[in-house]
């Protein structure tokens, strides 16, 4: 029997087993709960307000700490999962993020309880392209961009979810609760994550000197599988050295991961834009403030459905194109927006649209952007898109703020949300040329980085 035996063609020819469906629950419950959250300090923050008798505003240092948080995290943690493994850095940040949401319970000035959501962030920023980078080296290639995005769905249920709860936790013990909740779940969760959740076999492979850890994986996967007496584990990609963030920009992805940050970057200032503005742009066109709320939520109902629906055509198409496409349907949604303030039900349809657009190519594009780069940089190049995409996360909100603050009318301001979205299908759509002209940008023959059987003893 042919020694050599090729981890990735190995995954991708075979069926998808019970073991790898486990593998993307674990990540979707991380993504879950990095929503849950994510979004707890929105939830709670009106009630802060009263109880710390303070103005509304002086929570804008906090919801900019987090970011912050959130975008250090994903530089930095990213880049590290690359150098000591996915398992223990998504734990890590699982068990991070819940430690410090605990510990939020003991704010009691505007100063501490920024401080805590600063920190928090930095764990919840490293769990979201950890999560993605394990789901993508265990999916086939035939149906990876659309068992991500099913996994990230994970983010849109968490917060949903958290919604629901914080309602019912703050009438009933005080918004603290919402942060209990949300500290001690992560808690159990590393627990489960360390039991059952396995290192990436990509990422193994590549590591070397891991043959007894691969071939138990491999027969999880597929308990029948013929495995070499001696065998040598390879991947179709190299090991990278040197920096990791400087292998972004070698081998001809620097175009590309330039384009990446640009995509990530307008999708997330549009996306934060509108999650922060639109119900309090809508209340002040007329709309009830409940109807406003209601609208809003379309953004994230038009998300979910725009992940499951769209998710195949990512795979059965050239997905940079499918992804251009998406973002100009985005921008002609948001543009419709300006069009139809007076009109409640016509918002209902729009806002649901631009969510369906909107979050379902940001979905997409974390997918795509895990697929783009080789195993041993997959956490980098993930992590620095979502970095320099939560840059665009804090841009939204200011210039939303700026433009209200110049007393633009809201169907303008609507006009000039568009252009975010035709600026990231340029971007996607260059990718997409680019890609068709080099015919893949990380290609390379199999490395082999095992030894013999004598490493397996």
């Amino acid at each position: 029997m042919d020694p050599i035996f090729n981890v990735q063609s190995f995954i991708d020819r075979e069926k998808f087993s019970r073991f790898q469906f486990m593998v993307v629950a674990l990540c979707a419950l991380a993504v879950l709960l990095d929503g849950f959250d994510t979004q707890a300090i929105g939830y709670v923050a009106p009630a802060i307000v009263k109880a710390w008798q303070i103005n509304r505003s002086a929570l804008a240092g906090v919801f900019a700490a987090g970011l912050t948080g959130l975008m250090v995290g994903a530089l930095t943690l990213g880049p590290a999962a690359d150098r000591y493994g996915r398992k223990p850095l998504l734990a890590f940040c699982i068990l991070f993020f819940g430690i410090f949401s605990l510990l939020t319970v003991t704010a009691d000035t505007v100063g501490s309880l920024m401080i805590f959501r600063f920190v928090a962030g930095l764990g919840l920023g490293g769990a979201m392209p950890n999560a993605i980078a394990l789901t993508t080296e265990y999916t086939p290639r035939r149906v990876r961009t659309t068992t991500v995005m099913i996994m990230f769905c994970g983010f849109s249920l968490g917060a949903a979810l958290g919604g629901v709860a914080a309602a019912s936790l703050i009438a009933h013990f005080g918004w603290k609760s919402v942060f209990v909740i949300g500290g001690i779940t992560p808690l159990l969760a590393f627990i489960a994550l360390l039991a059952l959740l396995p290192e990436s076999i990509r990422y193994l492979t590549l590591k070397g000197g891991q043959e007894v850890k691969i071939a138990a994986i491999l027969r999880r996967i597929k308990p029948s599988v013929e495995i070499p007496s001696l065998p040598r584990f390879v991947v179709d990609e190299h090991k990278q050295q040197g920096f990791m963030v400087g292998q972004l920009f070698k081998q001809g992805r620097a175009l590309m991961t330039v384009l990446l940050w640009l995509v990530f970057f307008m999708s997330l200032l549009e996306l934060y834009f509108l999650s922060n503005w639109l119900p309090i742009m809508l209340h002040d066109s007329g709309v009830s403030l409940g109807s406003s709320v209601m609208i809003t939520a379309m953004l994230q109902v038009g998300g979910i459905v725009g992940t499951l629906v769209l998710g195949r055509l990512f795979d059965r198409h050239a997905p940079f194109k499918v992804l251009a496409w998406v973002y100009l349907g985005a921008a002609a949604f948001v543009f419709l927006i300006s069009l139809v303030v007076i009109s409640v039900p016509m918002l209902f349809v729009t806002v649901f649209g631009a969510g369906l657009c909107v979050v379902g190519a940001q979905i997409a594009a974390n997918a795509l952007t895990a697929g783009s780069y080789p195993t041993a940089i997959r956490s980098t190049g993930t992590g620095w898109a979502l970095g320099i995409g939560r840059l665009g996360s804090i841009t939204g909100p200011i210039i939303g703020g700026a433009l209200l603050a110049m007393q633009w009318p809201i169907t303008q301001i609507f006009m000039v949300a568009s252009l975010p979205m035709l600026v990231a299908a340029c971007a996607a759509f260059l990718i997409y040329l680019q890609r068709r002209g080099t015919q893949g940008l990380s290609a390379a023959p199999p490395v082999d980085v095992t030894r013999t059987a004598e490493n397996m003893h």
